[in-house]
């Protein structure tokens, strides 16, 4: 996105003009920054809690290009949770109403930025350039969900909560060692985690090793107001956000479903970072509009008035309503993507079908780089023992 750096102001001390305030949420909470309300209006500029005074400039294509990004990574998720309730996939954590959140700060990411995901952020990993039916074959059980680190700048996905943020703590500790920050060609690191995963150790831990430390890593919490079946107010007593400066670094909290504030947000914390002004907390106030997995029943936690109110502020409506509004797309331009959306849909369920299962003994050939003895006569005795079923009658 060529035009796509925020304008970023610090260190203001004057009241902004009221059109300028970051806007407060439906429900009353600390002031959060909004660049698009969910009428589809746009907000010239929004200033965070320390002063920073948050813009985006973007052409008509780069706009068009954020609402593609949406429909696309909306309708892959429904495809997956699909599959999964037809038995072709285990298991299945949908993004469903967190879009923007990802999408925007996937798109923030410069090309050297590492990211970390857990194992909902499959707007992240589409926004990395990596094939979507990469987490399909981890969910459907037949590979290890192997895409290469290294070359697309994105970790694998992490089933045990916040320990990503640990790897991405170590990861930026290296970065910062081997001299990468400094500059706008620096690396930059980001970790996504849950609001349920803020109250995990690990994540805490972290908060004290990136700060102390001064790495370049953004902390970016995905609050979508549920950790699994218990809500917000029986995780914290605070603003998530508000935690950071316990720890030593900023927070901000961003309207998560505006894909535009999150995009703003997340590269100005990423360009900090890469120059060597440390970590930051990002917390994206969203909603989990599904269930937490497709293991869940959301239904017994939570009343359907909630989930309709916050159906009115869709991250997808709302950059629709702004793109009718400002004349630059038409209705031929939102049925071309709805047809995209759902031939690549289509595409993806054929290839999920068409995986192969894998040969059981197949699961020791990645457990260690160059094998192990005790992992060859481990292979050799399952081998053994498959093969004494072979002809018989079991």
């Amino acid at each position: 996105m060529a035009k796509g750096d925020p304008g970023v102001t610090t260190g203001g001390r004057r009241a902004a003009p009221r059109s300028k305030r970051a806007a407060k949420s439906a429900a009353g909470d600390p002031e959060l920054v909004q660049l698009l309300t969910p009428a589809g209006e746009r907000v010239e500029s929004a200033i965070g809690p320390d002063g920073t005074e948050y813009r985006v400039d973007f052409t008509d294509d780069e706009y068009r290009a954020f609402y593609r990004d949406l429909v696309l990574v909306r309708k892959l998720d429904a495809e997956a949770t699909a599959l999964q309730r037809q038995g072709e996939l285990g298991l299945w954590a949908s993004l469903l109403g967190q879009e923007a959140a990802q999408v925007g700060s996937g798109r923030a990411l410069r090309s050297q930025d590492m990211a970390f995901p857990t194992y909902r952020e499959h707007g992240v990993l589409y926004c990395r350039g990596i094939d979507p039916i990469m987490p399909l074959g981890l969910f459907r059980g037949v590979d290890q969900g192997g895409w290469d680190p290294n070359e697309f700048k994105f970790n694998m996905y992490t089933i045990v909560i916040g320990a990503q943020t640990l790897h991405a703590t170590g990861y930026a500790m290296g970065v910062a060692m081997d001299g990468k920050t400094g500059g706008d060609d620096g690396e930059a690191v980001i970790a996504y985690f849950g609001d349920g995963a803020t109250s995990q150790g690990d994540v805490n831990e972290s908060f004290v090793w990136a700060s102390v430390f001064n790495v370049p890593l953004v902390f970016f919490c995905q609050n979508n107001q549920y950790a699994i079946s218990e809500p917000l107010e029986r995780q914290t007593r605070v603003p998530l956000y508000r935690r950071a400066g316990g720890f030593g670094f900023p927070g901000v909290r961003v309207d998560g479903n505006d894909v535009l504030a999150s995009y703003a947000v997340t590269r100005h914390a990423l360009d900090s970072a890469r120059h060597g002004q440390g970590p930051s907390l990002i917390e994206a106030y969203t909603y989990r509009m599904g269930a937490h997995t497709t293991s869940d029943d959301p239904t017994r936690y939570r009343i359907a008035s909630e989930v309709e109110a916050w159906q009115a502020k869709d991250p997808i409506a709302r950059m629709r309503a702004f793109l009718t509004r400002q004349q630059i797309a038409d209705d031929g331009f939102f049925a071309e993507v709805d047809e995209q959306a759902r031939a690549e849909s289509v595409h993806l369920r054929e290839r999920v079908l068409a995986m192969p299962d894998p040969e059981p003994v197949t699961m020791f050939d990645h457990v260690y780089p160059n094998g192990s003895p005790e992992l060859d006569e481990q292979r050799a005795q399952f081998s053994r023992y498959m093969e004494s079923f072979e002809g018989s009658a079991h």
